[in-house]
Order: C-alpha cells, then sequence, then structure tokens
C-alpha cells in the first residue's frame, strides 16, 4: 500500500522536475546521434542503448514527443526542430495505419502537442502548418474509430492488432486521438455517406472497457476483486458476445498487469477532464453527461483504489500483482519497491502513467488521497534509483518492463530478472508528468492533451 506523502507539493518538487528535464535533454540528443530510420522504431534499451523490437510500431511518437515535451518544458528550440522535423518526415504512416489500435500514443504525442502548442501561442501562427496538423489528427482519429467491433445488445469498442475479437485497456489511452479529432469537428464517414460520431465512438469503447476490462467486486467471477483491470478481453465476432478475459503481457487473465492498470487509472481521469469541455447537448446522444461521467468515475476510481492498496510504499509497482514469484518477497506491498530483487521486475513505467492519472483525478474530484499519492510517485521516480544520470545509458526512466512473458526485456544476472532499462513510453511519460507538475508550479496554463484555440 502506497504511504502517501502528505506534506508534498508541485513547488517541493520543482527541483526534481527540472533535474529530469536536464537529464531528459542529453538523453533525447544521445538518442538522436545513434538512431537510424532503418532500423525502425526505439523500443527499450538494452545495455543502455535503444533497440527496435518488431510487433506493432507504437512506440515512435514517444521518441519525436518526448523533443516536443523537452521544448514545452525548457523553451529550447532545438527540441522544438527536431520533434517538429521528425514528425513531419517520419509519422504520416501512423496518421493512416488501419492495422493497429495505438493512434493516440502516436499521433496525439506529436501532432497534438504541436498544435496544442501553436494553439497556447508557443509556436508561431502559420496557417498551413495548422492545416497540416488538423489534417493528421482527424484523420488519425477517425481511422482509429473504424477500427470497431460492436457487442451483443448494443455498443462497441475499437479492436486491438490481435483482431476484431480483441478488447485491449491500453485503448482508453489511445482513445485521445478521437477526442481532438471530433473536438476539431471531425466524424468518420461510413457507406451511404453515414456519418459516424467520433465522440459517441469514444463513449461507448470506454463503456465496454469499463464493463469488460474494469473489475468492481460485484460476483461478476471468482477473481472479481474491485480495481483490477484484465489486459484482454475476448469477444466472438459471430454474435459480439463476451467470452473470457485474457492476458497478452501480465502474468494471467486473473492477474492484475499493472501498466494495463496504469493506462486505465490515467485514460479515464483525462476524459473525465475532456468531458468537461463538452456541452451538454453533444454527450446527450451517448446518454448524457451524469451518465457518462458516472461510468468513467466508477471505473476511474476503482483501478486508482486499486492501485493505491496493491502498490509497495514509495508507488512503485511490481509487474503484475499476481506474478508467480512475487510471493518470494515476503509483505512486498508494506515496504519500498526493490528493482534489484532476484525473483520479480518492477515496472517504473507504470508508475510514471499512473502517478499522471492520480493526480488529475484527484483535481478533478478534489481528493487529497488521490493527488498526494500523485506526488508522492512522482517524487521517488524522479530520483535515484529510477531516474537514470549516467550519461552513457539512453534511458531516462530505468527498472521498467515491456514484455515478461515472452522474456523480451533484458536482464544482466543470472537471476534473470530484467532490471536497469528505459523503455520510450516510460521515458515519454516520465517526461509528460513532469510537465504537468512544472506547469502547475510556474502558474502556467494547465496542461491537457487537447487545445482550444485562443
Amino acid at each position: 500500500m502506497i504511504d502517501i506523502k502528505r506534506d508534498l507539493t508541485p513547488q517541493k518538487l520543482e527541483t526534481k522536475v527540472r533535474d529530469v528535464f536536464e537529464q531528459s535533454a542529453k538523453k533525447i540528443r544521445s538518442l538522436e546521434k545513434s538512431w537510424s530510420p532503418a532500423d525502425g522504431a526505439p523500443v527499450f534499451t538494452i545495455q543502455g542503448r535503444y533497440t527496435s523490437r518488431g510487433w506493432t510500431e507504437w512506440t515512435q511518437g514517444f521518441q519525436f514527443g518526448s523533443a516536443i515535451l523537452q521544448f514545452d518544458a525548457t523553451d529550447d528550440k532545438q527540441f522544438l526542430k527536431s520533434g517538429r522535423d521528425n514528425t513531419v518526415r517520419f509519422m504520416a504512416p501512423h496518421v493512416t495505419h488501419i492495422g493497429v489500435h495505438d493512434h493516440g500514443f502516436n499521433n496525439i504525442s506529436t501532432y497534438g502537442n504541436l498544435l496544442r502548442l501553436m494553439d497556447e501561442g508557443r509556436i508561431a501562427e502559420d496557417t498551413w502548418e495548422r492545416r497540416f496538423y488538423d489534417l493528421a489528427i482527424k484523420s488519425s482519429g477517425a481511422i482509429q474509430a473504424a477500427r470497431w467491433s460492436r457487442i451483443a445488445g448494443g455498443g462497441g469498442y475499437i479492436y486491438s492488432f490481435n483482431g476484431p475479437h480483441s478488447l485491449f485497456v491500453d485503448t482508453i489511452r489511445s482513445l485521445r486521438a478521437l477526442a481532438v479529432s471530433h473536438k476539431l469537428g471531425h466524424a468518420l464517414m461510413a457507406e451511404n455517406d453515414r456519418k459516424i460520431s467520433l465522440l459517441e465512438r469514444l463513449v461507448q469503447h470506454a463503456e465496454a472497457t469499463a464493463r469488460f476490462s474494469v473489475y468492481y467486486g460485484e460476483g461478476r467471477d471468482y477473481y472479481d476483486v474491485r480495481g483490477r483491470t484484465a489486459h484482454e478481453s475476448i469477444f466472438n465476432t459471430n454474435d459480439g458476445n463476451y467470452r473470457c478475459p485474457n492476458s497478452q503481457q501480465g502474468f494471467s487473465p486473473f492477474t492484475t498487469w499493472t501498466r494495463g492498470l496504469a493506462w486505465a487509472v490515467c485514460g479515464y481521469a483525462e476524459e473525465l477532464e475532456f468531458l468537461e469541455t463538452l456541452a451538454d447537448s453533444e454527450l446527450e446522444p451517448s446518454g448524457g453527461r451524469e451518465k457518462i461521467s458516472s461510468m468513467m468515475r466508477k471505473a476511474a476510481e476503482a483501478t486508482c483504489d486499486f492501485y493505491l492498496a496493491n502498490t509497495p510504499t514509495d508507488g512503485i509497482p511490481y509487474w503484475d500483482t499476481g506474478a508467480p514469484g512475487i510471493h518470494k518477497l515476503g509483505d512486498w506491498a508494506v515496504k519500498p519497491a526493490d528493482p534489484f530483487n532476484a525473483y520479480e521486475p518492477v515496472d517504473s513505467s507504470a508508475a510514471a502513467i499512473a502517478a499522471q492519472g492520480l493526480l488529475r483525478l484527484g483535481r478533478y474530484l478534489k481528493r487529497d488521497d488521490y493527488w498526494q499519492a500523485g506526488l508522492t510517485v512522482c517524487h521517488t521516480l524522479f530520483d535515484a534509483p529510477y531516474l537514470s544520470r549516467d550519461e552513457k545509458h539512453q534511458g531516462l526512466l530505468l527498472h521498467s518492463v515491456y514484455h515478461r512473458p515472452n522474456g523480451w526485456d533484458a536482464a544482466p544476472d543470472a537471476d534473470g530478472v530484467p532490471r536497469g532499462e528505459a523503455c520510450m513510453w516510460g521515458d515519454y511519460h516520465m517526461r509528460e508528468a513532469a510537465l504537468y507538475l512544472l506547469r502547475l508550479s510556474e502558474g502556467k496554463p494547465y496542461l491537457t492533451f487537447w487545445s482550444d484555440r485562443k
């Protein structure tokens, strides 16, 4: 259980935040010097060097988006140029990628951040540049929404790269693409010029995730523990009926893969914030504000509570709360996480994602426990042994895990436990959480994934 530090504020963490961006600048420059486009998108580090791992190219937006966040935090225009130039040069295939559920990861981290900065007056206004970002995001949101499977009894979900039978909990945060595309006035056009609302698909996917990926302790099955999540939910595509939970990257369908949990914590929190920017009339076709907000709030609070109760005292989770060797750690939940243990790895990337969700939901609900828990997680992450100050290591956030069941993560010792490495999504979300706090401590505009043109 997280030992929440009640005296932390964004201002008290500002020195740590600035250290994050000081180290971040070195990491971005190092990767830019060594990275070859022919190698594919960098995914994780091995012995401190970023490498690719073919599965789906879901991390390139985090690579270039990191440079954009670095500019946002420091006003160093070399990072803006790098992020902008690489977005233009390399990201177009991600906009039109029909085979993945990752549009919100890739395209809002790049085109979305650039459009937001332009709307904030941080990038000089240029009509054609604005239209370029605008069209990219509109297209991305519509293509994401077209990956659609229907559920028996109504509703549906954006299916994962595994195919139409598969709902991933991760995708709750990729809804960013639909949200911004809708906010820009776009829709998905289907057969016979049928106009499909991106907002309605966003809500239906959020409902499906809340219903099938999140548990509430209401007796759904024998392993129904409030707040736990299933990585994957499987459906019969012939009739749309739900069949069973599954897990690709967690230990089992009946344990909680903590990065999947973190995606839900963060995704629902920021979508609740997004709903506040919409008119009641926009939400009426999907059941109205109260119904939608209640559904999202129930999922957000359940997952946040589970994270608080099932994470070590310093806020850094092990990769799965039911990992097979975790019992060998003894009372692991009542002491700080140990990334150097000989049994099971921690996943700092899950902590970086969850921290922002805790902060956002705490602010939204005016709940001090969530808010202070988010600050507590950041207090741990923004320092050793998680913040990398080794200039020979290209990663920023150490001790993350990608795919434990497949054995993809580097394990430096004979015990076979991954440690000491970084990943693109972990580094990006550490930067995003740090930027969130920096803006608060400096009294700058509140950080959101969307923007309203001034």
